[in-house]
């Protein structure tokens, strides 16, 4: 087994989701998740794509991303947006809540600790 992992996506079949009905704000959003590693300890990296819509978050998890494609803004309860579009990175805490809204349809690459 190689001791690295490159995140291609064109073998791995997409898991498809969408927002839990009850945190759904506006639009029909979907999800598409291409999970490229789980690491022993709780530990994730792939690629996530969105889109359109506005929709209710909450972090248990600690999440690093980078914007691939698209625009989006997220916004802290009681906070200010943070617009995010291509070249875009951001780290996410435990206790995060907030409202993630997908403007252009976008995809972002994710390292997730549990």
């Amino acid at each position: 087994m190689a001791s690295w992992v490159r995140f291609d996506i064109t073998a791995i079949k997409p898991e498809e989701g969408a927002p839990a009905p009850d945190r759904l704000i506006s639009g029909n959003p979907t999800f598409r998740t291409w999970n490229v590693e789980e690491a022993d300890g709780g530990l994730y990296a792939g690629i996530w794509e969105a889109t359109p819509g506005k929709w209710r978050i909450a972090y248990d998890e600690w999440e690093y991303f980078h914007i691939l494609s698209g625009h989006s803004i997220v916004m802290e309860e009681a906070g200010r947006p943070i617009h995010l579009r291509a070249g875009d990175s951001m780290v996410l805490r435990a206790g995060f809540k907030g409202t993630w809204e997908v403007v252009e349809t976008t995809r972002k690459d994710y390292v997730i600790r549990v």
